[in-house]
């Protein structure tokens, strides 16, 4: 009897370049591919309603793809070491393989399925697929996770790393699968169908990545270091949110932009190294999604603003590069990052709304909503995490919108009714506004 082995997808939805899949088939199995939908597993962070739209599409992207290869993906939903068990017993697999995640209640839930697993006979193998660098593989000259990027990202580059590509041999898929249960079952899109922009604006899966990608490298990346901070520009590589699903790997990446040879590279590589190190801090700071980093942040007086709140998440704010961006996000699932620093600025420190709450909304709206990216983000700009944003730097919108849009050309894409009467008046005056926080800040002894 042939060998078996379930390969079991999370966050890494992709058919090339998959270390999973590929050690599978470099150690002789027959493949039996399955995805096991189990959010109550996340935590305090299942996937928002942006990313459960892209999921949804991506599964379908990869099904479609393994069926031209003879095969099929099988659904089946949570909780995922019974789903896994069950499997084995309908398959006779032997094996099973995974990418790693690195989010705190994934690394629990996986270290118990592995366990498990291997008390039960099955040889067990995990595999980073997610970063250039697993976060146990860079240290200080201390052994202690590093707390500044600089520091990080020099240690990252003088680390030689995995190599780039390997040629595995070709996946063998067993043919005779097991029932999987409809994708439509997960209730992944939405009832009230709120999802034309996403649709119209992006091509979820590893085909959409790879045009994505080839673009940016072939035209887009000579332009980078100029144009990445102007969001009316198409100045950066918009690759996130397939970074994020996996669809793509932060090695193919580097690698294209290093094969291109364009002098943008390094600036560009230098943001795959932010994406690193959040995973990084993510890892070896686990409570930080919900609390700072810097304790004394614990007694920052946060104002209690639900009014406030509301026009910020609806992009009525009355700073029109702030509400720019929130319309950008709710119809398009995405913010130039830019933008993202302006207005989380806005919300943490104009409007003194806790960066928490920021988090929240990013999470459900995004659809490159990933937990240690949208952490880095928040605790930066609220100046509570590692490497952070000094509290005292307080965007000034009027200011950062004639620098970064000086033609209003992204500001007027957005805020049609800009010049009109419709437009809301400010809900703060930036001026005493940051008079506030900077007293707020010194409360806490900063």
């Amino acid at each position: 009897m042939k060998k078996r082995a379930l390969v079991w997808f999370r966050l890494d939805l992709r058919l090339s370049d998959n270390p999973a899949l590929d050690a599978a088939a470099e150690s002789g199995y027959e493949t039996i591919p399955v995805f096991i939908w189990a959010p109550e597993e996340e935590g305090d962070w299942p996937p928002g309603a942006a990313s459960r739209w892209w999921l949804h599409q991506s599964l379908q992207s990869l099904d479609t793809e393994l069926k031209r290869r003879g095969s099929r993906l099988i659904l089946r939903r949570g909780p995922s070491l019974n789903a896994l068990r069950r499997l084995i017993r309908e398959t006779g697999a032997q094996a099973v393989f995974w990418n790693r995640r690195y989010e705190p209640a994934l690394c629990t839930r996986d270290a118990v399925v592995q366990k498990t697993l291997s008390s039960d006979g099955l040889r067990v193998k995990t595999c980073n697929s997610a970063l250039l660098f697993d976060p146990e593989e860079i240290r200080n000259k201390s052994g202690a996770p590093f707390r500044v990027f600089t520091p990080f990202w020099k240690a990252c580059l003088a680390s030689a790393g995995p190599d780039f590509f390997r040629n595995p041999p070709p996946v063998a898929w067993k043919r005779d699968l097991p029932e999987s249960i409809p994708l439509d079952s997960f209730n992944l899109e939405p009832k009230i169908d709120w999802a034309g922009g996403l649709r119209k604006s992006w091509q979820p899966g590893e085909s959409g990545a790879l045009k994505l990608l080839r673009r940016f490298t072939h035209s887009t990346i000579d332009t980078y270091a100029e144009k990445r901070d102007f969001p009316a520009a198409s100045g950066t590589s918009r690759l996130s949110p397939h970074l994020h699903f996996g669809e793509i790997s932060p090695h193919r990446i580097r690698a294209a932009c290093i094969r291109e040879e364009r002098k943008a590279s390094g600036d560009f590589l230098r943001q795959l190294g932010w994406r690193e190190f959040a995973h990084h801090l993510l890892y070896h700071f686990p409570d930080t999604p919900n609390a700072p980093l810097r304790p004394q942040f614990k007694r920052f007086p946060w104002r209690r603003d639900r009014k406030g709140l509301k026009r910020w998440q609806q992009g009525r704010t009355g700073f029109p590069i702030v509400d720019a961006g929130m319309r950008e996000l709710w119809t398009d699932g995405w913010m130039h990052n830019r933008v993202r620093m302006i207005a989380g600025s806005f919300l943490v420190k104009n409007l003194m709304v806790s960066w928490t709450e920021g988090a929240r909304w990013f999470w459900d709206t995004l659809l490159d909503a990933d937990l240690a990216n949208n952490t880095l983000g928040w605790q930066w700009v609220a100046g509570c995490g590692a490497d952070a944003a000094p509290y005292f730097r307080i965007f000034n919108p009027a200011l950062q919108a004639a620098r970064f849009d000086p033609e209003e050309s992204y500001i007027r894409n957005w805020i049609h009714e800009l010049k009109t009467s419709k437009y809301p008046r400010p809900v703060v005056d930036h001026r005493a506004a940051r008079q506030r926080a900077l007293e707020a800040l010194a409360s806490i002894n900063m």
